[in-house]
């Protein structure tokens, strides 16, 4: 039976002995705003965010897509906190942000933080902690999780 080659986060960590990465997002909205980005959008999860919104397919794609050299991707607003992805609520509950969307959001959104670029290296999952505060905090997610989140989208 081979086992995987190691990677960092398969290091165990000194207080518990356990392998893995801590993230519990806190509804701080970082990684649904900031400088213009693509949040990518497959054909399936259109048809599902349509009819959670009722709309008909072409009027989700038209009032709430665009085309962008990664493929189709949600739109975003520009507000004060930089460029929102179009279903980022900051008013539904005062001092957080929250999607609007959430139990269809894109596998793109439900994968964060553990994308290939934040899990090259050490550094790059520090310089992610750096705009996202639950990274590093709440409970342990293991390697293998890791592994299978990280495999689900091609950032």
């Amino acid at each position: 039976m081979s086992k995987e080659p190691a990677e960092w986060f398969d290091q165990p960590e000194p207080d518990t002995g356990q392998a893995g990465l801590r993230f519990e997002c806190t509804m701080c909205g970082n990684c649904c705003s900031g400088p213009p980005g693509y949040v990518k959008v497959s054909d399936a999860e259109c048809q599902a965010l349509a009819a959670r919104l009722g709309l008909r397919l072409h009027e989700f794609l038209d009032r709430y897509t665009e085309f962008t050299p990664a493929g189709r991707s949600l739109t975003e607003r520009l507000t004060k906190h930089g460029f929102d992805c179009v279903f980022l609520d900051r008013e539904k509950i005062p001092g957080k942000a929250v999607c609007g969307v959430y139990e269809d959001r894109p596998e793109q959104c439900r994968t964060w933080p553990f994308w290939t670029p934040n899990l090259q290296h050490p550094r790059n999952w520090l310089a992610a902690a750096r705009t996202c505060p639950g990274i590093n905090k709440g409970k342990l997610i293991p390697p293998e999780q890791i592994r299978i989140l990280r495999a689900k989208v091609d950032i």
